[in-house]
């Protein structure tokens, strides 16, 4: 009976491949591999064509999803070379890390080894950077060498015999217990891939099986479901925060799998990068990248150029010194987004089954790299892809963000997403499951737990939500809850802050094909509340809460839009009644001015007069400032377009007193930072005509060319049909 112990790292090429090797030359009866072992009852999907790395194991708590974790294989994960040996040559494949039964009952996490022995040997062997140092031994190896007799060596020569602590201790009491029992049902070849840390642990003789009882008596348990699911090269990334994270999975990808000429393939492949960016990369680029790579590599006596050498090169020489360049590359090649895929028969919670289920049947693809997808709610496919993807959002599965502002999309039969899909997600489709069997379901009982909710604005903005969902079941409840609250709610502010999505709910609703009965009816009664109230709530604010104030009104202005006919008229009758009088601060006065203006409900010599007034010498600077900044809120064409308001808006600010200016200079500055460039532009090309008639100013920077325009003349008049 003999015991191979393999001692990898990691997500190593140069290990994976040794592991392919070892194991074909060894030919062992059973195969153990450092991991969950609740996946043994999964791991002959692995053998399955629709199964491609990068993939996961997920081991999550029945009783609580949010204790999850994932043990992810690439393509040149040692492991994963491991598994696929055994299931394709018949041997039984068996993990023996602690199990995550045991792991996830207590409070510990996985913990890692006391010392870096990485970095150690790396500083033996004369380099300052570990991973450049196992790159150069062992990863960057081609020559076939066989390495884990000199990683064994190694790591003994590390540990000098100590027995480790912790959790690292029980872990290696299990791998031991795994390893006896494999003796015991009679294997003759037994072979062992663990982290090479693992190695002298498991070395014969074993200690006693008493000693590793001890060890593991007692510990809790916990009931734990285990999946495949997809995973990407981004989330192997060390720097999506992973614990044996790398830096290069595209590197190491293109290590694994390229069969020779390394360094021109990879270099190939950036160059390939920069193209589908029009960016100018030719076959001499190329050439020399790879000279300068080789080159690098036979001055730093390395076996091969590794990464820091065809990175140099590829600053250098394709992206010609620029780092942004180098970023895209970066992005694009050396981590890269590659996405693998599960085969349909891996065991799911509910929620992610039905998930997949309506991805497969809407066509929906997910993918690593972000994409933007444009909807038509009018086709019936596209609707059910938008509600699918609203129901997501309820949930907490983010796949999908709009592209653009809610607020704006609402109102037309047109929807924008971007969608990017993250392994991390899994973990959310199977915390929904405690809501529901199915997304539907689970995105229902959400919202009705939402109706529970004690303020009016949350419960209206869930009501919005279940439209955009299509959430039939939980519609009553909410939009009873939004009834009863408003009935009750006597703050005005909390009436006009939950107005707009209530509004946008009654209008557009219909687009979506859902019954919408009863919500206009809600809103108007708000309304109703809101305009008998709203004299109360503006009497006597201070400048900040008049702001606060402002911003609800404009709400409310733009929700009326949406409501019926008589609900606007006794809105806008409401603010024409407060937009005079004088015990509304200065800041609101002037925005409800400015909206009977735009509503044409005051003639335009009756806004001149007012502002006149609010402007005249006698008003104080601060309050004439708040008037202004309130009626030229949300642009300043009003000013380019009406000369009078803009020869009062400019009499009034070179009559400021300097002492006084410079007390509503930031006031000023906020208002007409507001401004569009050719506003402001504009506005100043026109005052200087106010202050001095006879000034002819072209609000243009540039002189018209008119030998320039005269070649564009023909075409204008072939387009004109004119001779």
């Amino acid at each position: 009976m003999t015991v191979h112990l393999l001692g990898i790292r990691h997500h190593g090429p140069g290990s994976a491949r040794a592991v392919a090797g070892a194991l074909a030359e060894l030919r062992p009866d059973v195969v153990l591999i450092e991991g969950p072992p609740e996946a043994d009852k999964i791991v002959e999907l692995a053998a399955s064509e629709e199964m491609e790395p990068p993939v996961a194991l997920l081991a999550y708590a029945v009783d609580d999803s949010t204790r999850a974790a994932f043990w992810p294989f690439a393509v040149f994960s040692p492991e994963w070379q491991a598994i696929r040996y055994g299931l394709a040559a018949g041997v039984p494949v068996r993990f023996c890390d602690l199990p995550a039964a045991q792991q996830f009952a207590s409070s510990g996490g996985r913990s890692a080894a006391a010392m870096d022995p990485l970095a150690t040997l790396a500083a033996a062997g004369g380099y300052d950077d570990p991973e450049r140092w196992w790159d150069d031994v062992i990863e960057s190896r081609r020559d076939g060498a066989e390495p884990f007799t000199v990683i064994a060596d190694a790591m003994r020569e590390l540990r000098h015999g100590e027995e480790a602590v912790g959790r690292e201790a029980q872990r290696e009491a299990y791998m031991r217990t795994v390893l006896r029992k494999a003796q015991k049902e009679g294997f003759e070849r037994i072979a062992v891939v663990c982290g090479a840390w693992h190695v002298p642990a498991l070395e014969l003789p074993l200690p006693p099986a008493t000693h590793d009882q001890r060890i593991l008596k007692g510990l809790p348990k916990r009931k734990i479901a285990c999946t495949w699911v997809p995973w990407t090269h981004g989330r192997l990334a060390a720097t999506s925060g992973y614990g044996a994270g790398i830096t290069s999975p595209g590197w190491y990808h293109h290590l694994f799998t390229a069969p020779d000429q390394i360094t021109a393939r990879w270099l190939s492949k950036v160059a390939q990068v920069l193209r589908d960016e029009d960016l100018p990369v030719s076959s001499a680029h190329v050439i020399e990248a790879v000279r300068l790579a080789d080159t690098l590599a036979a001055l730093r006596e390395r076996p091969l150029a590794g990464l820091s050498e065809v990175t140099e090169a590829t600053r250098a020489v394709l992206c010609g010194g620029n780092d942004v360049l180098l970023d895209l590359v970066t992005r694009e090649a050396v981590v890269g987004e590659l996405l693998g895929s599960v085969p349909g028969a891996t065991p799911q919670a509910p929620v992610a089954a039905d998930f997949a289920a309506q991805v497969r049947r809407l066509r929906m693809k997910r993918d690593a790299a972000e994409r933007v997808i444009e909807l038509d709610l009018r086709k019936p496919n596209d609707l059910e892809k938008s509600r699918l993807l609203h129901r997501l959002r309820i949930l907490g599965v983010h796949w999908g963000v709009p592209a653009t502002d809610e607020r704006r999309a609402q109102g037309t039969f047109r929807e924008m997403w971007r969608l990017a899909w993250d392994p991390g997600l899994e973990v959310e489709l199977v915390a929904a499951g405690a809501h529901g069997t199915t997304v539907l379901d689970a995105a229902t009982t959400v919202m009705l737990k939402a109706a529970d909710s004690t303020t009016l604005a949350d419960v209206t903005a869930a009501l919005e939500k279940s439209l955009l969902a299509d959430l039939a079941d939980a519609l009553p409840p909410l939009l009873r809850g939004i009834d009863t609250r408003a009935a009750a709610d006597a703050d005005v502010g909390h009436l006009m802050a939950a107005l707009p999505s209530l509004a946008r709910a009654s209008r557009y609703g219909d687009v979506r094909g859902t019954d919408t009965a009863g919500l206009a009816a809600v809103a108007g009664r708000m309304v109703s509340r809101v305009c008998a109230g709203l004299a109360r709530t503006v009497h006597g604010l201070d400048p900040e809460a008049a702001s606060a104030v402002q911003e609800l009104i404009d709400g409310v202005q733009d929700a009326t839009a949406l409501l019926a006919e008589d609900v606007r008229a006794e809105w806008l009758n409401t603010l024409q009644g407060l937009s005079d009088r004088a015990s509304v601060p200065p800041l609101i006065r002037g925005r409800l001015t400015r909206l009977m203006l735009d509503t044409s409900r005051l003639p335009d010599g009756e806004v001149a007069l007012r502002l006149g007034r609010s402007l005249s010498p006698g008003t104080p600077t601060a309050d004439a400032a708040g008037y202004v900044e309130g009626f030229l809120a949300g642009g300043g064409l009003l000013l380019v377009h009406d000369e009078r308001l803009l020869a009062l808006v400019d009499a009034w600010l070179g009559g400021i007193p300097d002492d006084a200016f410079l007390e509503v200079l930031p006031l000023l500055r906020r208002t007409f930072g507001t401004f569009a460039a050719p506003e402001r532009r504009t506005i100043g090309s026109r005052a200087r005509v106010l202050s001095d008639p006879s000034t002819v100013v072209v609000a243009d920077d540039n002189e018209l060319d008119a030998e320039l325009a005269a070649t564009a003349l023909p075409v204008v008049a072939q387009l004109l049909g004119v001779s």
